[in-house]
């Protein structure tokens, strides 16, 4: 072994697993990249940190956690005597990865404002191609397996599936990051239970307690983490935040921002444009947390009233206020709001839109309809995890629950917009 192959033997201390090595000299590649040190600058749960303040992990340490997890599942499964050979093993590892390479600034919320019609995962393909390109089409593999498109279906159900590595990753994760300690999972246990049955990936029958308690805890980090309401009433206000500057720019109003923010404030970026022009994937990869963070800033002294109110609200932490409930608002409870608004600051009713509005949450910790878990008993027969369950609770949390918001100010940015 060269120096140069040694230095690819890295270690990386991980605050979850410890030490997580690279197997793959290409995985040491890749991380390398520019476009893969991108996800140390976006944080893996946007504004989650104006909740719980330790939640400051990125991209970056959640695609080796998870990464490392897929690699520990492989190591299981073959001491099961399922063949999976080094290449598919390299080619599963580089799919999960970079299966969320495609993130933009604060995760979901460029995909509702910015650009149009193209969601990371696409993005994510799309940067898997040019890596690709770059290494003589030594992704082929790891390409067909993140798309679902291998024949080993099991190998694609390990990077996306109800009881992936992502999942049990991010679970873990976030759980010690945010410090809600019902996002604790035992992800030893579940990956020591895995098999595969018929080309898909199953959990054999005596791990059965260990997938009810991570669908348990996919469910209470929903409603305490990911869709808690000050979350929520954040990642809005970043959205409309965005939306105003993309509106101004599309008007050709002077905005602040770095080269590769104005590049998509003053440009339509949409699907068909990540695939005809390169220019587009290059600039996105330039895009992170602190383009939008510095961008926010500055706005908040423009002369636009809107943009510079949600701005300073957001830098501030002055967000909206929130209501939830089980049943739609309505329309009558809205124009209430909408008019003391208007009485109070003279706001116009094209703007209205950006302060108050209702939309839906969904949670659904399992969903039997998509790939399901299957338990896989002693005598080689399987069975959905929510009909083998004795928990009752496994086949209620298989049911959607729907919940209805509607956001509107809070005094002090009722204030500003008045001053």
């Amino acid at each position: 072994m060269n120096s140069n192959n040694y230095n690819k033997k890295k270690l990386f201390n991980d605050p979850v697993y410890g030490f997580i090595s690279l197997p793959y000299d290409i995985l040491f590649d890749i991380i390398e990249h520019p476009y893969f040190q991108r996800l140390r600058r976006i944080k893996q749960l946007g504004l989650t940190h104006l909740v719980y303040p330790g939640a400051h992990h990125t991209r970056f340490h959640h695609a080796l956690g998870a990464m490392h997890l897929t690699h520990k599942a492989i190591n299981v499964l073959q001491s099961k005597g399922i063949d999976i050979s080094n290449e598919e093993t390299e080619a599963t590892l580089i799919a999960i990865l970079l299966h969320d390479i495609g993130h933009g600034p604060f995760s979901h919320g460029l995909e509702y404002s910015i650009v149009e019609n193209v969601t990371h995962e696409d993005i994510s393909i799309y940067f898997m191609e040019y890596f690709n390109r770059l290494f003589s089409g030594r992704l082929n593999l790891a390409i067909e397996i993140f798309k679902g498109n291998y024949s080993k279906t099991f190998l694609h159900q390990l990077v996306s599936s109800q009881l992936d590595m992502d999942r049990l990753d991010y679970l873990k994760r976030d759980s010690l990051f945010t410090g809600v300690s019902e996002g604790v999972i035992s992800s030893d246990r579940i990956i020591s239970m895995l098999n595969v049955h018929k080309g898909n990936l199953v959990i054999e029958a005596k791990g059965v307690y260990s997938i009810e308690k991570f669908i348990v805890a996919r469910r209470l980090m929903y409603w305490q983490v990911y869709l808690h309401k000050t979350v929520i009433s954040a990642e809005k206000l970043m959205v409309n935040v965005l939306k105003r500057a993309k509106f101004l720019a599309n008007r050709g109003t002077d905005l602040f921002g770095t080269e590769a923010l104005k590049f998509f404030l003053y440009n339509h970026c949409d699907k068909e444009s990540f695939e005809k022009n390169p220019t587009v994937l290059k600039e996105f990869a330039n895009l992170d947390d602190h383009d939008i963070t510095t961008a926010i800033k500055m706005w908040k002294s423009h002369e636009d009233k809107v943009l510079s109110v949600l701005s300073k609200s957001i830098i501030d932490r002055n967000l909206y206020k929130i209501k939830i409930q089980n049943q739609p608002f309505e329309s009558s409870t809205l124009k209430k709001v909408q008019e003391e608004l208007i009485n109070e600051t003279a706001i116009s009713n094209d703007d209205l839109s950006y302060f108050i509005f209702t939309d839906t949450i969904k949670n659904n910790a399992y969903n039997p309809k998509m790939d399901r878990i299957e338990l896989l008993d002693k005598n080689g027969m399987t069975q959905d995890i929510s009909l083998a369950s004795d928990q009752l609770n496994i086949r209620v949390l298989s049911e959607e629950v729907k919940k209805y918001f509607m956001c509107y100010p809070k005094q002090n940015m009722v204030n500003n917009l008045k001053s």
